[in-house]
């Protein structure tokens, strides 16, 4: 069975950028929501031993599983986003992730314009990543509703936005951009990209 991860911070750690109201409603009640409907649906299965990057993996083979995919991949994809964030984060990273974002964007400012758009554009509700793929190369992606890359094995997921409405509407309204601006100037925890970063590297030489 599972437990609802705490946040890595205080509900009031990321202000003014997002409001200890948001955190309080997407951390206690959405969050929370995804481990009990979770818990509810593996209970007395052979489900219930699997720890949740197992489970989302195979409740992705069988699409009579999907409710289950969406709950499970929620509590990864919304505990991955919290830490994603750091007080007094934002800005560009340095290191070894940096140079690969040079690299693969052709400078910060390139990837940061491009990540936003990505972000700002994507239709509905769902998550911006950056990714590590299989070929040693970063790219940004985009993920519908509870998709996520951790379902994929060729995938490395760095870090993540979260581009549900609920996410953002009570401190920024329908201002998707102003919210993305807000995540990667003062909220963005580039030292767990990075630590993703080495980690994936170093497994894979």
């Amino acid at each position: 069975m599972h437990d609802l991860p705490p946040l890595p911070y205080a509900e009031t750690a990321l202000e003014p950028h997002i409001s200890a109201r948001t955190l309080s409603f997407h951390h206690g009640k959405h969050h929370k929501a995804y481990v009990d409907k979770t818990n509810e649906l593996i209970a007395g299965t052979a489900l219930e031993k699997l720890d949740l990057v197992e489970l989302i993996r195979e409740a992705a083979k069988d699409k009579e599983k999907q409710a289950l995919f969406n709950n499970a991949a929620q509590i990864w994809n919304h505990d991955f986003y919290w830490k994603s964030m750091a007080p007094q984060g934002g800005g560009a990273p340095d290191g070894a992730l940096a140079r690969q974002i040079g690299l693969d964007f052709g400078s910060f400012e390139k990837f940061r314009e491009s990540f936003k758009a990505k972000a700002a554009g994507h239709f509905g509700s769902g998550y911006c990543w950056l990714v590590l793929g299989a070929d040693g190369k970063l790219a940004i992606v985009t993920t519908a509703n509870a998709e996520t890359p951790v379902a994929d094995t060729r995938l490395v997921p760095l870090l993540t936005t979260d581009v549900w409405e609920h996410t953002y509407y009570l401190d920024y309204q329908n201002r998707r951009p102003a919210y993305l601006d807000a995540f990667l100037d003062h909220l963005v925890n580039w030292e767990f990209a990075a630590a993703n970063f080495a980690a994936a590297r170093a497994e894979a030489a």
